[in-house]
């Protein structure tokens, strides 16, 4: 994975996921770690997604002599369980770590909530009051991402809260096409198109709990999603003063068009040497 001289050091990143192992690739950078569904106090990870996407935002690729490096290795990490073992969730859990994060910004120095989470509602209630929360987190000057979702090819497959028109949704580059076309695509209920910008997603090294072999492959927008969060921590390691909505306006105008329709590829392919030379 391609590095620049901006390692996101002393931005925060939030990953709302399973949890997260304590990895020798994440050093002393887990800032802090609060489980909302078993309320045990260390960290740990029962399912393994939640610490294969932090590996992707922050680990440093100690483990493999710098080889499997995230795309932010100096970054913090704030990890809030808010799925099982089977990664599983429900509304109300991740709604309380929204209100977590608002309480927690400036203690924990929480610029990025990555979410790499998504769920296609059993109602339409449960679905606004996801895309309220989460709306409500951008208002407040978080650069929230999250992905796209694993529906796809069929348009409107972009899950919440990936589907609020305020968030950068990510989807897979290599994902969208063939008999792997899995990556959610728009437009959205709101007629909104989605995603906003694509990465690679299709199997991903990254860390794994344990110690027998300390890393994994994994595959989904889970995957291109914590990319775009570290590059965004470089960038605002570089320029802290830039805001979610400067954010975005990069991202649009470092895209690579991969001519397919907006729907399904955004602005187009993530760059991110291009973002950071913004």
């Amino acid at each position: 994975m391609e590095q620049s001289f901006y390692t996101g050091k002393g931005i925060g990143v939030a990953i709302l996921d399973t949890g997260i192992y304590p990895h020798i690739d994440f050093g002393n950078r887990i800032r802090a770690f609060y489980d909302f569904l078993s309320y045990k106090p260390r960290p740990y990870d029962d399912n393994g997604h939640g610490t294969h996407v932090a590996g992707l935002v922050a680990g440093d690729g100690r483990a493999s002599g710098g080889k499997y490096r995230g795309a932010a290795p100096g970054c913090s990490i704030i990890s809030l369980k808010v799925l099982d073992r089977f990664g599983n969730g429900s509304k109300e859990d991740v709604l309380r770590a929204f209100r977590w994060l608002s309480d927690y910004r400036i203690q924990y120095g929480i610029r990025i909530v990555n979410i790499s989470v998504g769920t296609t509602c059993r109602t339409r209630q449960d679905h606004d009051s996801l895309l309220e929360g989460v709306e409500r987190l951008w208002d407040e000057g978080f650069v929230v991402v999250a992905a796209a979702g694993n529906q796809g090819p069929r348009p409107g497959s972009i899950t919440a809260p990936g589907s609020s028109k305020k968030v950068i949704t990510v989807g897979s580059c290599d994902m969208l096409e063939g008999k792997g076309a899995v990556s959610g695509r728009g437009p959205t209920e709101e007629c909104v198109c989605k995603p906003d910008i694509v990465a690679p997603g299709n199997r991903m090294i990254s860390c794994i709990p344990g110690t027998d072999y300390p890393y994994g492959i994994k595959s989904g927008t889970s995957m291109s999603t914590p990319l775009i969060s570290g590059a965004i921590a470089c960038a605002l390691e570089k320029t802290p003063s830039l805001t979610n909505g400067d954010i975005k306006m990069m991202l649009r105008e470092c895209a690579d068009d991969m001519g397919l329709p907006r729907n399904q590829q955004g602005w187009g392919k993530f760059n991110r040497k291009k973002f950071l030379s913004l």
